[in-house]
């Protein structure tokens, strides 16, 4: 070993190491051992919980730490079982009978090692092999975009079913990461991956087609052929013409058109969900790259195929047929979405009001009317998202627990639509503005009685700084259902002009602590989004968009916090904490 000598720390003679001996080096200490003739040095800390690895036994060159049973080959390090990761080593020289240890360890590729490990963790669904992953490539200054990729091919590529929740809470967490803390970021990450290996779990593989031979067909008519292998629920037909499509070129706007304009063929599908899962998946290739196409958009197509279509229910079509009223107005919006220019068109509050009324009739024809006086179709999908928003800020908690996911799903529905239309404009897309105004139509009895805007409530507003309304709402959500006051307290803050970033970053906080359900990601996100587009403009109604948020999460806290408490041990053994309190350590303190 080419190793100056005066970098070299002595052990002791090989004689005398009949036990392990610890030397000084690095942040935990190197344990030094004899096997045979042989001597070996690790760290002292098990890199699974942290256990002093001193304390372990050897047998067979078998390193075992005694805490959770970990193996590990003294000679490299490496790990036999995967939940522990490989111990880092170093270096022995034998000199005159006297053992020397470099205090420097192997070189290793820190991001290849991370990125490894974390697909370790998605395969094996290991929630501690992945928070570490996420924080060893955070501190290797990986781009969390490259981190997002990972996740995203091994959701996209081993699970049947297609997309689904886990590749949601993904993408909707790295979208949130630049209003979250640089610990939250980690945990924003951490959140997506336990999800997507926890749908991906005891899951059957997808397996890809390929695309048709390349015959210079034109992507309209690959839009076609792809709506009518989805009108007849042909999953495989449709994920041929979509391949095709891609193959040949199509471009980002055209395959979010064709995906969506198939998803608006019918009626509010599967609750929401379908619309939002392809605008995710959309989303998803913004943060990665439109190259990864091939690998990621395949994954929508068996759920738009096999989704429930709302105009089967009945509450649709009883008492007022609500499908016969939309089919009145689709022939006339290609007309209408060419004229619209979005110039001069200051309809956005009356449109909200009657978005929220109670005449499916009268809230169709007021947005014919918006169109018409030239109104942008993103300028109506936004009042649409705001209405939906409304609906969750006056939720009355005499509802049905339950019903918290019903007017969830209208907003998480409005917002990935309103984000589509910014993406891919059409006349077929702007029908999904008149299936959520329908949806929004059918959402209205859980607001009767509505509930009441903070700024309708009497009160005393006491003297408070922005830190202590901030630390007050993390207090507020350690009790069930507070509801009302965390609306309040959200209110406090706006109203008196503090920064917005930090009590959006708190929230985040209140979310990614907790072991969240699906929707309380998607309400997050889909409200930082929509807000992020009011405060200039409509900072009222940006201030209701974040009220509608703490009230959602409040109703969801707290649980368990079990991911939080993996977390804060992941943390704990990077920074090089102990977690493990050693018995002799402590007695020789008190010595």
């Amino acid at each position: 070993m080419a190793v100056a000598v005066d970098r070299l720390i002595r052990v002791g003679k090989i004689e005398e190491i009949d036990k392990p001996r610890i030397v000084s080096g690095g942040r935990h200490g190197i344990a030094v051992f004899a096997d045979g003739e042989n001597v070996y040095a690790v760290d002292n800390r098990c890199p699974h919980m942290g256990f002093p690895l001193h304390r372990g036994s050897i047998c067979d060159g078998i390193l075992t730490c005694h805490w959770h049973h970990a193996r590990f080959d003294l000679a490299s390090g490496g790990t036999f079982d995967p939940w522990a990761d490989d111990v880092r080593t170093y270096d022995t020289v034998i000199e005159g009978g006297v053992v020397y240890v470099d205090p420097q360890p192997k070189a290793i590729d820190q991001e290849q090692r991370w990125k490894a490990r974390l697909h370790d963790g998605l395969e094996q669904n290991l929630s501690l092999v992945m928070v570490k992953s996420v924080l060893g490539l955070q501190e290797a200054n990986v781009p969390a975009a490259d981190v997002v990729e990972i996740g995203a091919r091994f959701g996209s590529t081993f699970r049947r079913a297609g997309w689904g929740p886990g590749l949601t809470i993904l993408t909707a967490m790295a979208n949130s990461l630049p209003a979250l803390s640089r610990e939250d970021q980690a945990l924003a990450l951490y959140h997506g991956m336990v999800h997507v290996a926890s749908d991906v779990s005891g899951a059957p593989p997808r397996f890809q087609l390929d695309p048709l031979p390349q015959t210079g067909v034109p992507v309209e008519r690959q839009k076609l052929w792809f709506r009518q292998f989805i009108e007849v629920r042909d999953a495989e037909g449709a994920e041929r013409a979509l391949l095709s499509a891609i193959d040949a070129g199509a471009t980002p706007e055209q395959l979010s058109d064709m995906l969506l304009a198939a998803a608006t063929d019918h009626v509010f599908l599967d609750g929401g969900h379908t619309a939002d899962f392809i605008n995710k998946a959309c989303e998803m290739l913004d943060l990665v790259g439109w190259e990864q196409a091939i690998d990621v958009l395949p994954s929508v197509v068996r759920g738009l195929a096999m989704a429930r279509r709302s105009e089967e229910l009945n509450i649709w079509r009883h008492p007022v047929d609500l499908v016969v009223l939309l089919d009145s107005v689709y022939e006339r919006l290609p007309m209408l979405v060419n004229s619209a220019t979005g110039t001069d068109w200051s309809g956005f509050d009356e449109l909200v009001a009657l978005l929220l009324a109670e005449d499916p009739e009268a809230t169709f024809k007021a947005i014919v009317d918006a169109l018409k006086a030239g109104a942008a179709l993103t300028q109506v999908s936004q009042a649409l998202s705001y209405a939906a928003a409304l609906r969750v800020a006056r939720f009355h908690t005499s509802n049905e627990f339950a019903d918290w996911i019903t007017v969830l799903h209208t907003f998480t529905y409005c917002n990935a639509l309103h984000q589509s239309l910014k993406r891919s404009p059409s006349a077929e897309l702007a029908r999904g503005i008149f299936h959520g105004a329908a949806r929004l139509y059918l959402d209205r009895f859980l607001n009767m009685p509505a509930a009441r805007l903070p700024e309708e409530r009497p009160g005393k507003d006491e003297p408070a700084s922005a830190e202590q309304l901030r630390a007050e709402l993390l207090d507020l959500l350690d009790s069930e259902q507070r509801v009302n006051e965390a609306a309040r307290l959200v209110h406090r803050y706006l109203s008196r002009g503090y920064d917005r970033a930090p009590l959006i970053a708190a929230l985040g906080h209140t979310l990614l602590r907790e072991d969240a359900e699906f929707h309380s990601y998607q309400m997050y996100e889909a409200g930082l989004a929509l807000e992020r587009e009011l405060r200039e403009t409509r900072p009222a109604a940006a201030n209701h968009v974040l009220i509608a948020v703490a009230r959602y999460l409040a109703a969801h806290a707290p649980t368990s916090r079990a991911m939080l408490q993996t977390a804060r041990t992941a943390i704990r053994l990077q920074r090089g904490e102990s977690v493990y309190e050693d018995p002799e350590d402590e007695q020789a303190a008190e010595g």
